[in-house]
């Protein structure tokens, strides 16, 4: 049997996506990777509470705390190595992580993004100010993408995407929902898992 890889999920909000890998993982949709630590950059956030609710760690790792980009992800990496980690996937994870890191990790941290990259993507373009400069622009498809992470914010290669079509009278708010319901949690699992499987087999080579 593979060891299954260990999986950190790095968030900074409610946990919506955090919830549908905890659900997948639950049904066994994602079974090659089990999350071994939820990393919050900020205290009390309720993604926090969902992990409490299932079982897993959770760790507070507050960017605002820390005196530099560097300590902040010294201490980031000491809690990966706490862990044994293999996968880092970033759900709704709004601090930016630099080249020093994330090339300690290739191939080996996933993103979820709330528009079909390269549209609407990139520094400052998060939560609902995507779907608001979709419907700005007045595009009639929009969707969610998943990709690895490398220095480039939403620069790394696509692993998967899903379309969502935008409804009369949307709102960012509407828009937000569907695409999360439709695009978002259905894809990032399958992304983890997908990953998960090709490190759980590299592992036993």
């Amino acid at each position: 049997m593979l060891n299954k890889a260990k999986i950190a999920v790095f968030v900074s909000g409610g946990g919506t996506n955090l919830q549908a890998l905890i659900d997948a993982q639950a049904s066994g949709i994602l079974h090659s990777g089990e999350i071994a630590v939820v990393v919050a950059s900020k205290p009390g956030v309720y993604a926090l509470e969902r992990a409490a609710a299932a079982g897993i760690p959770g760790v507070v790792v507050s960017r605002k705390e820390c005196e530099s980009q560097t300590e902040f992800e010294e201490k980031l990496l000491s809690v990966m190595d706490e862990y044994g980690i293999d996968l880092i996937v970033l759900a709704g994870f709004l601090s930016i992580l630099s080249e020093n890191f994330t090339k300690k990790f290739p191939q080996r941290i996933i993103n979820v993004h709330p528009a079909l990259i390269p549209s609407f993507c990139g520094e400052g373009f998060y939560g609902l100010k995507v779907h608001k400069a979709a419907l700005d622009y007045g595009v009639k498809v929009t969707g969610a993408t998943v990709h690895y992470v490398n220095e480039v914010p939403d620069g790394g290669q696509i692993i998967y995407q899903k379309a969502v079509e935008i409804e009369d009278g949307d709102t960012p708010e509407t828009l937000q929902r569907r695409v999360m319901e439709q695009a978002e949690w259905i894809l990032l699992p399958k992304a983890a898992e997908l990953v998960s499987s090709k490190l759980a087999k590299e592992q036993c080579k």
